[in-house]
């Protein structure tokens, strides 16, 4: 595919429709599809034209001539900058039409699978502060604003703690105020921020692998608890300090944890967490189940949106009692323990060891004893042997990362031959692939899109497949 930066002024354009990864769509004078980031369909707009591909063009919004009587204020004062929550100009009806328009795309128009109507998108309860957890980074070399002068800048001003910003690994936007989750998320960021500066914590450096402070995370509950991890390059005197003040500032932080990470990436799943004050993990409840959350514990961001996900995935799965249930990638086995009344036996597999623990601890204090848990990659666990000797599933519950499910998963699903699979995936592209795969055997009785991320062009669908007879 050609690619050919340019730079052409179309003025007058009128923005169609949505399109995916969070653009719209238009056409030029000459019929050629250009896709714009930020635009409302019915918009009319002046879009620049910055690059040339085979099949279409790639542009921005120079100015709105007249915006869509759809067009909404956009609610934080980062948008336009944020990579994240692109959608606010655009009302949540159409957002979730948009996301149910792009689960068809990519199963019918893309995909060419034969599947029944689409369902509605299931919309989330909460469009702003639905998240549960956030990763704040640190960096001496923030994202400098367009109004900004960089010559009138001290080392203190360059500093910031918020988001990355697409395509520049290094370059971070300072937040002043995230719309994303509940307080004291937006407090602890602030406040540690002003610590640092004024007691000259060095901020990180990545791109020179040199600084101090380098992230903070925070988890918060829906009972109100509050997880902190704070994540430093390297120790320093002041580190009791710091703490110590943190968690003066906040008595609400209720598990605060500190890492030393000198690598040279921000990943924390190969690091030490270690609990400098409070308890070992906050807790989740759902339906009398109680979910332990440590500082590296896989739980879904949008706590009341994965309830309603959680429920439709179990009446999917049409359970009466007398079913052996294999839950695919279930991470800390919430899923699981989640369908595990309605089953005789459910059987969990799950890549990260740490997440199996959790699983099984889950299982223990919530006094479930027909779930069993397994770590390994799913290649080499779902193996023939392994269903010989824990039985043929009834059911499976797939959920698998981004990617989707490898070949060889695929191939044991089949030939396993559970009477209903469903499939639980964040990517329908990737969906769309496996489904193709599994179409010679199962059919797709019924698809539900849910929105965990409003306002982004992310959605979650759930596919119920039904053996051929």
């Amino acid at each position: 595919m050609s690619r050919k930066k340019i730079d052409l002024l179309l003025e007058n354009v009128t923005i169609e429709a949505v399109a995916a990864e969070g653009k719209a769509i238009a056409h030029s004078p000459d019929g050629q599809v250009i896709f714009v980031p930020f635009a409302v369909p019915g918009d009319v707009v002046d879009i620049r034209i910055l690059k040339k591909k085979k099949n279409y063009l790639e542009g921005v919004i120079s100015a709105i001539k007249q915006p869509s009587k759809e067009r909404l204020e956009p609610f934080c004062r980062h948008f336009g900058v944020c990579g994240g929550c692109k959608w606010q100009p655009l009302p949540y009806s159409l957002q979730l039409e948009a996301k149910r328009q792009q689960v068809y795309d990519q199963l019918v128009r893309i995909g060419h699978l034969d599947v029944p109507e689409i369902l509605p998108t299931l919309p989330s309860e909460r469009t702003q502060f639905y998240r549960n957890k956030l990763e704040f980074t640190a960096s001496e070399r923030r994202w400098i604003l367009p109004e900004e002068d960089p010559e009138g800048l001290t080392p203190e001003q360059r500093c910031g703690l918020g988001f990355h910003v697409g395509k520049f690994f290094d370059k971070v936007l300072d937040l002043e105020k995230c719309w994303l989750q509940p307080e004291p998320s937006n407090a602890i960021r602030l406040f540690v921020k002003k610590y640092a500066l004024e007691h000259g914590i060095p901020f990180y450096n990545l791109r020179e692998n040199r600084g101090t402070l380098r992230s903070v995370f925070v988890r918060t509950t829906e009972s109100g608890a509050v997880m902190a991890i704070v994540c430093l390059a390297q120790e320093f005197p002041g580190r009791k300090a710091f703490l110590d003040a943190l968690a003066a500032e906040f008595p609400q932080i209720s598990s605060l944890y500190y890492i030393i990470n000198s690598k040279l990436n921000d990943s924390i799943s190969d690091q030490t967490c270690i609990l400098y004050k409070g308890d070992e993990a906050i807790y989740e409840e759902m339906e009398g189940l109680r979910f332990k959350i440590g500082p590296k514990s896989f739980y879904q961001t949008n706590t009341l949106q994965a309830y309603n996900l959680y429920k439709v995935a179990r009446e999917f799965a049409g359970l009466t009692g007398s079913e052996v249930v294999y839950d695919l990638y279930t991470g800390t086995g919430t899923i699981a323990q989640f369908v595990s009344r309605k089953a005789s036996k459910v059987v969990g597999i799950e890549y990260v060891p740490e997440a199996i623990e959790d699983a099984k601890a889950n299982a223990l204090a919530n006094g479930i004893d027909n779930c069993s848990f397994f770590a390994g990659d799913m290649r080499f666990v779902l193996t023939r042997d392994f269903i010989e000797k824990h039985g043929r599933p009834d059911v499976m519950i797939v959920d698998p990362p981004r990617a989707g499910m490898h070949p060889d998963v695929v191939k044991v699903i089949m030939e396993a031959a559970p009477e209903r699979i469903v499939y639980v995936s964040c990517n329908p592209a990737s969906q769309a692939r496996d489904l193709a795969m599994m179409a010679e055997r199962y059919e797709i009785v019924a698809v539900q899109p849910v929105d965990m991320f409003p306002h982004t062009q992310h959605v979650e669908n759930v596919c119920k497949l039904q053996l051929k007879k």
